[in-house]
């Protein structure tokens, strides 16, 4: 599958086409219209696409922005047609992305994404290495797309510093090797989750904990909670969204993901003072 650098109107076009198959929208809200995406490829945005032939399989979109007086990338999109979504072709996406921002000179790249979808996390941590130190509450509002209905659309903030060591170590590295090393058994877990009637349901969350090292619990399913169970998926979005902010107030950040079949956790660590 070819990636190249989407420079057109038409280009344009097709990305917008494409975000309405892949989020569901219900309305044109939430697509980002042609005329933005070619107005922020011609000063300094990236927008890359992934062609099966003629046809258009994914993209990737980021726009420039400045952090800390320095200019980053904030990739607002990723999105791969369901047909393609076995390929690997989020990460090959993300590394061409990632390919185009150091040729720019830069060493940031950040986005957000829902902090209970087990996949994704795994992609970020495991694979591209990001860490998190941000959580946004329902930042986008309600959304129109089926995906999102039913929760708010809280967002982890996702730091990918595309230059350190240790994102070229995850890059390289199969993703089997992410290994848990004997010091995370005894970290303690915040909410130990439990299987009640067929469906994970979330602990009671412990926010006295003052471990150098603690876990998260969250959902391997939350997408079909938000199909089948609403209930139960609006359970989890606060109970997490308690647990990730007073953590992250309280200096932690989230460092790592471990999924089994049933449960994803986080792993989020002290900062030194």
């Amino acid at each position: 599958m070819l990636i190249r650098p989407l420079t057109t109107i038409e280009d344009c076009r097709r990305v917008a086409a494409l975000e309405r198959v892949v989020w569901a929208y219900a309305d044109g809200e939430d697509v980002v219209p042609p005329p933005v995406l070619i107005v922020s490829i011609k000063r300094g945005g990236i927008l890359l696409g992934a062609f099966e032939g003629d046809d258009l399989k994914g993209f990737v979109y980021s726009l420039p922005g400045i952090k800390d007086g320095r200019p980053t990338q904030w990739s607002h999109m990723l999105g791969v047609m369901p047909d393609a979504r076995a390929q690997g072709l989020g990460l090959r996406l993300k590394l061409a992305q990632r390919e185009r921002a150091l040729e720019m000179g830069l060493d940031l790249i950040e986005w957000t994404y829902d902090p209970l979808q087990a996949p994704n996390a795994h992609l970020n941590f495991a694979r591209l290495g990001v860490v998190v130190e941000e959580y946004e509450e329902n930042i986008y509002g309600d959304s129109s797309s089926v995906l999102h209905s039913g929760t708010p659309t809280d967002r982890f903030v996702a730091e990918w510093h595309i230059r350190r060591p240790h994102v070229e170590r995850r890059i390289h590295g199969a993703a089997n090797s992410v290994i848990r090393d004997n010091g995370l058994s005894n970290a303690p877990v915040v909410n130990p989750s439990r299987l009640e009637d067929g469906r994970l349901r979330p602990g009671r969350a412990d926010l006295t904990l003052d471990a150098r090292r603690v876990l998260v619990e969250i959902p391997t399913t939350f997408t079909e909670m938000l199909v089948g169970d609403r209930d139960l998926a609006l359970d989890w979005r606060l109970t997490t969204r308690a647990i990730f902010q007073h953590y992250f107030d309280h200096g932690y950040r989230a460092v790592d993901f471990f999924k089994s079949r049933d449960v994803g956790q986080y792993l989020l660590v002290k900062q030194e003072q």
